[in-house]
């Protein structure tokens, strides 16, 4: 009677373990792609940096498309800087997108700052989102833009997943920056619990 039981149990521990490996292996393995469009000369070395960032804190792999120029049209009212809704409409795609520039970029805030300078802009859900180191290294060590591109970029691809601005905790990297680099500064790399609830 007990080598019954012993035997009927070893089976039921096989049994658990043959389905445990058939769920295991027929669970879909979907792998997002990101890929990284330089509009205009940017440095090897940003591209390097976000395909890392952009992979150790999403899981995405990163591919880097050769860069395209930013053209005139694609210039806001003032021809100084570029108009950011302009550049995601241009490049808007069905794939992860990405799209970094050093120029200068803004965007309509309002009718009394029609071309705010920002640090980048993303839709909401989307799959497309621009970033310009512009505004990112003025006075500060290289290793400081490059955390500062870290978290903009982050940011951004935030939006795209569908995040709005976070209300939760002012170190959340989707707290909006408000046009102003020390907010940029005050993030972490880290989303509040708020926030990493409505992406999971």
């Amino acid at each position: 009677m007990a080598r019954r039981k012993l035997l009927l149990l070893a089976l039921l521990v096989l049994a658990v373990g043959a389905a445990i490996t058939v769920y295991n292996t027929t669970k879909p393995k979907t792998q997002s792609v990101i890929y990284i469009q330089p509009l205009g000369e940017v440095s090897p070395e940003y591209l390097t940096f976000l395909q890392q960032s952009v992979h150790r804190f999403y899981g995405y792999q990163c591919v880097v498309k050769p860069a395209v120029p930013l053209t005139p049209h694609l210039l806001a009212a003032s021809q100084t800087r570029y108009e950011a809704s302009k550049i995601l409409h241009q490049f808007n795609s069905p794939q992860n997108l990405l799209l970094i520039t050093t120029q200068d970029i803004a965007h309509r805030k309002s009718a009394a700052q029609p071309e705010y300078g920002i640090f980048g802009l993303g839709y909401r859900p989307g799959t497309t989102c621009v970033v310009s180191t512009f505004r990112l290294h003025r006075k500060v060590s290289k290793a400081k833009c490059l955390e500062r591109l870290e978290k903009v970029a982050l940011h951004e691809i935030g939006h795209n997943l569908g995040l709005p601005h976070c209300t939760h905790d002012k170190h959340c990297m989707m707290q909006a920056a408000q046009g102003t680099i020390k907010q940029v500064d005050l993030k972490k790399v880290w989303f509040c619990g708020a926030c990493r609830g409505k992406i999971l």
